[in-house]
């Protein structure tokens, strides 16, 4: 698609400087963006990454639109209030989306006599529904995906080539489930005895609540006694692994490579970064904030942020940090210290050693 500046510029009701004629017939970032490109600036703090764009047509944020089109008047600027928003809104007309599937089932997927699929749903080829299933209408289910018995799939979900959801797990409407995660194998409880690991039954479900969305290769296993819960709109990310009984609560991102032990708990809002750890039975209050490869071994308050490992409040890791970077000076400084007791140290032997001196007369 190609569009002028000033054709975007009405589309978005956005304040022109420069150039209205530009031609725009691609969308790309700002370190990648060419002549006839559309890009953006999301905010002040990215004002320094301008110094090498060659975009033709930035959109920037409406207060510092008309002196950056001063400072680059070959550039034509769009001034609006949320430019990262407008651009992810503009970016389809740039790009071939492709459509969802065509609604039907293959006939190389195996639907069982007693399962239930809904209307306009897409049943891809080698996808398996099994007994008991129950399937909303307008769901995708791609190509080599398998439905456990008694699972329930609300309205509206998309299961991506090869998740697995085991038996008796429960998605709420419009969750997302990315390729390769598997929902509801058995959690990893054991019980020594008589010289051996013997294997704690797990006859427990999962429950993902409606608008989350799952990345590829997460797992999230199924409870011992109740549910493992995923609380509506929560977001994780590939690679994650949600231990058993765990209940994460609503809108939480979880980023890649967090492992929450079994029976942890979170609060709404939470933020685990990368490869964070997350020991059993541990409680993240409602709003924390978690640092990436953070070892989290209790539980944290609400509204809390912690880092390190063993992670702990923000404030006393940044201490920590500044104290070690102190270490060098400090160790440089013992030394001389030390260097200097020990000559101290030989004085004081030296006039311990030496015959008596005459007693000092006073003066006159």
């Amino acid at each position: 698609m190609s569009l002028t500046a000033a054709d975007l510029a009405r589309l978005v009701s956005a304040e022109l400087f420069g150039p209205a004629d530009r031609s725009i017939t691609g969308a790309a970032a700002l370190e990648e963006a060419g002549p006839e490109d559309l890009s953006f600036v999301a905010d002040a703090r990215q004002l320094s990454r301008m110094g090498n764009c060659r975009a033709g047509t930035l959109l920037v944020p409406a207060s510092h639109a008309a002196a950056l089109a001063a400072a680059a008047p070959a550039v034509t600027m769009l001034g609006v209030a949320e430019p990262q928003r407008i651009f992810q809104e503009l970016l389809p007309r740039f790009r071939n989306v492709r459509p969802r599937p065509a609604r039907g089932v293959s006939p190389h997927a195996f639907i069982s006599p007693t399962a239930t699929v809904g209307p306009d749903c897409y049943v891809g080829p080698g996808a398996v529904i099994d007994d008991e299933a129950v399937v909303g209408p307008d769901c995708d289910i791609y190509p080599g995906a398998v439905i456990g018995r008694g699972c329930r799939v609300a309205e509206s979900v998309t299961l991506h080539p090869h998740v697995v959801l085991y038996h008796d797990v429960q998605v709420g409407a419009r969750t997302i489930i990315h390729a390769g995660a598997v929902i509801g194998a058995d959690g990893f409880g054991y019980r020594f005895a008589e010289g051996a690991f013997q294997k704690i039954p797990q006859l427990g479900h999962v429950v993902i609540e409606e608008d989350v969305e799952i990345g590829a290769g997460a797992m999230v296993d199924r409870g011992a006694i109740g549910a493992t819960v995923i609380g509506a709109g929560t977001k994780l990310d590939n690679m994650v692994m949600v231990g058993h009984n765990c209940r994460v609560g609503k809108h939480n991102v979880i980023a890649s490579q967090v492992g929450l032990a079994g029976s942890c708990s979170t609060g709404d809002y939470v933020r685990l970064g990368g490869q964070v750890g997350v020991c059993d039975h541990v409680h993240i209050g409602t709003g924390c904030a978690i640092g990436a490869k953070s070892g989290i071994h209790k539980s944290i308050p609400a509204g809390e942020t912690w880092v390190g490992y063993p992670a702990t409040p923000e404030a006393e890791q940044k201490r920590l940090l500044f104290s070690l970077k102190r270490v060098p000076d400090m160790r440089t400084d013992f030394k001389a210290l030390q260097k200097q007791v020990q000559e101290l140290q030989a004085r004081l032997e030296a006039l311990q050693a030496a015959p008596d001196l005459p007693p000092l007369r006073a003066a006159g």
